[in-house]
């Protein structure tokens, strides 16, 4: 059996890709709400991360353990750290660290006791399935807003990485904190708060794990757009175009 988990950060982004699904059934378990049902004929479960490692690996080992999930696909947003990583810019991940992680001087900073690792690699076949997706999802996104919904931002310049993302049990919104994380792990190109803990438990489960972020912000002082209305008229509508490209794919 193959089934795939599409793991949402927010509600507004869960709510798009639930308009994608013609079957969903939801089961309720951990207190969080799991959507089974199809998406270009592969077989899906569709649920919220929650906010917060811990919150993230439980979701990832429910998704693991209770659904039979052998993939998982993350999409939400970020805040930027490199200095190329600009709002409305997307981000796929290639590895994932922990960077409030710290047991020294039992172990390295940033090394997950017992386990030797301090990165978490993401599934390369489905990272490069997301990487091929993210442009063309973002022009079927474009298609679809006016520009006032644009909110000032230039998308149709939108910028594509591939690198390092970074999570902590900290929203990071602070200029300070935001240069302390880039001189402690200067090739980190977003922060968020659970893709990192995700990657380690799917690295335990050997199950194949991806993740496509898109920029909300630049994780420092400044208010670059209104968060609420970049998630309802941006986000949500480019994680469901994501996903509906690269599911199509891996059905062809």
């Amino acid at each position: 059996m193959s089934r795939i988990a599409l793991v949402s950060a927010m509600h507004e982004e869960l709510a798009a890709v639930l308009a994608r699904m013609p079957d969903e059934q939801k089961t309720v378990v951990a207190g969080r709400e799991f959507w089974v049902g199809h998406w270009h004929g592969q077989e899906v479960v569709a649920v919220l991360s929650r906010i917060g490692k811990v919150a993230a690996a439980t979701t990832a080992t429910v998704l693991i353990e209770r659904f039979g999930v052998n993939r998982i696909l993350f999409t939400g947003v970020a805040g930027g750290l490199a200095p190329q990583v600009n709002v409305g810019d997307v981000v796929v991940a290639r590895e994932f660290i922990q960077h409030d992680m710290d047991a020294s001087p039992l172990f390295a900073r940033h090394e997950v006791p017992l386990t030797g690792m301090t990165r978490f690699p993401a599934d390369p076949t489905l990272s490069h399935a997301l990487a091929v997706a993210a442009p063309l999802a973002m022009q079927d996104m474009l298609a679809t807003l006016h520009p006032s919904q644009w909110l000032n931002l230039d998308l149709a310049k939108a910028q594509f990485h591939q690198g390092l993302i970074v999570s902590g049990d900290r929203f990071v919104s602070q200029t300070m904190e935001s240069q302390a994380l880039r001189r402690e792990l200067p090739d980190a190109l977003a922060v968020e708060m659970e893709c990192a803990a995700m990657a380690q438990v799917c690295h335990d489960y050997g199950v194949p794990l991806a993740a496509v972020r898109i920029i909300s912000d630049r994780a420092d002082d400044s208010a670059h757009v209104d968060f609420q209305r970049f998630i309802q008229s941006i986000a949500s509508r480019y994680s469901a175009a994501v996903l509906d490209r690269v599911l199509f794919a891996l059905a062809a």
